[in-house]
């Protein structure tokens, strides 16, 4: 069924910028036990190793490739990730180091992407699937979240299906309409699939090969506001072995900067948001915690909890407009565990409840600096 359903969308439709045409591997009959791709690693092509300072897409590429290169059974599938290396160059030179076969560039059909990757995975394969932008992946949510979310609840546990789904997501790139949405909640709130957003180069480079490794469908929110930005990145660090049994370094959140007086939570985009405020209220006397949530379902609530145990405070900052986000359930969570604790409400800052807006006014409506201070002082007061 994979291989119709594969070999349909390549030769049938062409993307938006690059030839399509590439086929897929041929299914074997034993499904434990899927063929490895024709083409494997050039020999000819350097492996980077030490630390390095990289790009935040830079490092996503090598955390790619090195997913590509350790496992035969991983394969890249997306609109334009072959010839163009993806409108972001996030799949930059992977398709010519490791064929057609492995990286390969599909039709403008999200449905169709998502849709052949469960049956690839069905079969035993681990695709990595690229969404083009954010405001592109509801043409899938029916696939997501009605299937990849629940074939292994429904097959009593029989069926895995370790897909991987890239998502460019939230703003500050000036883009237009459909390009700067801020989806996770949607996602996080869908039993059946986890959720991760790194907030740096190096956490880039560590998370995506978990998320490969992962045996469980995870949706990999990329904040593409913050590709170019630039970290030391570990390309000595161990990787983890495919199939394995849990992810529990993708389930852990992250203490960013230490503090006593406000616990400051915040994922993806807005952690170098957080930091900055962090640094800024420092001048002024105030001591901020900063702790990344790294992966929004499963949620690591006792890291903050923890956190906010000390501080007696929490702000959660986020893109994604505060009504009904991802805010929330942290506000709701913390409120449960560490009621006895805070000294103020729980406080959210994020998108506002419309649309998102022109590119013009865009800094208007994200959640900057002055808007994270004016929480945390609103927090203090009480």
């Amino acid at each position: 069924m994979t291989t119709t359903i594969f070999d349909a969308m390549t030769g049938s439709a062409q993307p938006r910028a690059a030839a399509a045409g590439a086929s897929a591997p041929a299914a074997p009959a034993d499904s434990s036990a899927p063929a490895a791709p024709a083409r494997a690693v050039s020999s000819a092509a350097p492996v980077p190793t030490g630390t390095q300072r990289l790009t935040f897409a830079k490092a996503l590429t090598l955390g790619l490739r090195r997913a590509l290169a350790d496992d035969p059974k991983v394969l890249l599938m997306g609109e334009d990730i072959g010839r163009l290396g993806g409108v972001f160059r996030v799949t930059d030179g992977l398709q010519a180091e490791f064929g057609e076969d492995r990286v390969v560039d599909t039709p403008l059909a999200e449905s169709g992407i998502v849709g052949t990757a469960i049956g690839l995975a069905m079969r035993g394969y681990r695709p990595v699937v690229e969404i083009q932008f954010d405001g592109f992946i509801f043409p899938a949510y029916d696939q997501i979240t009605t299937q990849l979310a629940k074939m292994h609840y429904r097959s009593k546990g029989a069926l895995q299906l370790p897909v991987v789904i890239r998502v460019p997501y939230g703003g500050g790139i000036g883009a237009v309409e459909h390009h700067s949405e801020s989806p996770e909640v949607l996602f996080a709130h869908t039993a059946g699939l986890r959720v991760v957003t790194p907030s740096s180069p190096a956490e880039a480079y560590a998370l995506i090969q978990q998320a490969v490794a992962s045996p469980d469908p995870v949706l990999f929110f990329e904040p593409k506001g913050r590709y170019w930005e630039k970290g030391d990145v570990d390309l000595d660090a161990a990787a983890p072995a495919p199939h394995g049994a849990a992810a529990t370094g993708m389930d852990r959140a992250r203490v960013v900067r230490t503090g006593t007086d406000v616990t400051l939570v915040a994922y993806g985009p807005t952690v170098a948001t957080a930091v900055k405020a962090a640094e800024a209220a420092a001048a002024e006397g105030t001591s901020i915690e900063v702790v990344d949530l790294r992966t929004l379902s499963p949620l690591d609530t006792a890291t903050v909890a923890e956190s906010v145990r000390r501080t007696g405070r929490c702000v959660v900052v986020h893109e994604a407009p505060v009504t009904y986000g991802s805010g929330a359930e942290v506000a709701a969570r913390i409120t449960e565990d560490c009621f006895f604790h805070l000294e103020a409400p729980v406080l959210r800052v994020g998108g506002f409840h419309t649309p998102y807006p022109v590119a013009k006014i865009e800094h208007d409506y994200l959640p900057g600096l002055d808007r994270v201070l004016d929480a945390v002082d609103r927090a203090l007061a009480f």
